[in-house]
């Protein structure tokens, strides 16, 4: 095997493993959502800053395997789909983070936000065990969720409106505000799961499939 297959394989290991780091994240926060045990954020804090780590050691690599072998075809779209996988994968933990700040235990969320949270913690699965497995089909069932999490995302947030305009209470609006915020969070973690399942299209099929309409006549 060549030195330069080698080091793919090694870069796809190392992608793998901070997938792993994020998902458990993932699973962390979004089991924390639906069951509202606190005892979390010390462990989801550890994993965020060695997911940060892998993301610059990760990237390093990716520019070290094009400028030193100038690869071509199949090897570059690994590469370069990596690359766009990796900061996915790093925005996702900062999501997950984000959503840790504004949980709170004593406020009963909204009943369809555990939905939510399971579809975007499978999203997550999906979209990593198709890099994983360079699964197409696995990639277009992540995107096809992406539009249920968007119309579940958009009938949560009308109902949390609609209950910030009954309350008279400001800590309860504010409460309210950081739930909208925290809907925010989940949705852009299904919306970077939808990104690494494009890029594994892209990788294995060579075919771009982002804004489809920009292209039509």
């Amino acid at each position: 095997m060549r030195h330069f297959d080698l080091e793919i394989n090694e870069l796809k290991k190392q992608l793998v493993d901070m997938a792993a780091l994020v998902r458990e994240m993932i699973k962390s926060i979004m089991d924390q959502l639906i069951s509202k045990n606190a005892d979390f954020h010390d462990k989801l804090f550890a994993i965020e800053k060695e997911v940060n780590i892998q993301e610059i050691v990760i990237d390093d690599k990716c520019l070290k395997l094009i400028a030193l072998n100038q690869p071509v075809g199949t090897d570059l779209r690994f590469i370069t789909s990596a690359m766009k996988i990796n900061t996915d994968l790093e925005r996702m933990a900062d999501e997950a983070i984000g959503i840790a700040k504004k949980i709170d235990i004593n406020l009963d969320v909204i009943e369809n936000v555990s939905k939510m949270a399971g579809i975007v913690r499978q999203m997550v699965e999906d979209a990593i065990n198709a890099f994983n497995k360079s699964d197409v089909d696995l990639a277009n069932s992540v995107l096809d969720k992406d539009r249920e999490l968007s119309n579940l995302k958009d009938e949560i947030l009308q109902r949390l409106k609609e209950s910030m305009m009954k309350s008279t209470d400001s800590e309860m609006i504010g409460k309210y505000l950081d739930q909208v915020m925290m809907l925010r969070n989940i949705q852009r973690i299904g919306d970077h799961a939808t990104n690494i399942s494009e890029d594994v299209i892209f990788m294995v099929q060579g075919k771009d499939i982002r804004h489809p309409k920009a292209f039509s006549k």
